[in-house]
């Protein structure tokens, strides 16, 4: 079984910064694309951002496209996502997802199918 550990969330400023990262367990990392996702209380789960399996291509939702960025580590079974110029509607749950995909950037959750924890990101004004 797959294991997805997301760690850097927090509180932070409007405006500021965070870097999320996703440890994932398992040899066939490297074989498949990664996903962020996130849940703010009372909303639907929504997608971020995604990658495919050799770093090539990426997906952005277009109210993160110019401040987000997703990448991966394929040597380090790791996915990150640096965020800049947060704003309080970022203020969410966020999810590190593995695709059932190699080559596509899939924007939907059906398309996922092992999932993180969650790690929570808040953003003041």
């Amino acid at each position: 079984q797959v294991q997805l550990v997301e760690s850097g969330g927090g509180l932070v400023q409007a405006g500021g910064s965070l870097r999320l990262s996703c440890a994932a367990s398992g040899r066939t990392f490297s074989s498949y694309a990664m996903g962020w996702f996130r849940q703010a209380p009372g909303k639907e789960r929504e997608f971020v951002a995604a990658i495919t399996a050799s770093g090539a291509r990426t997906r952005y939702v277009d109210s993160v496209k110019g401040r987000f960025t997703i990448s991966r580590d394929n040597a380090k079974n790791m996915v990150y996502l640096q965020m800049n110029s947060l704003k309080s509607e970022d203020t969410a749950n966020y999810y590190c997802a593995r695709s059932i995909y190699g080559g596509v950037a899939a924007t939907s959750a059906p398309e996922y199918v092992y999932w993180g924890q969650g790690t929570q990101v808040t953003v003041s004004a």
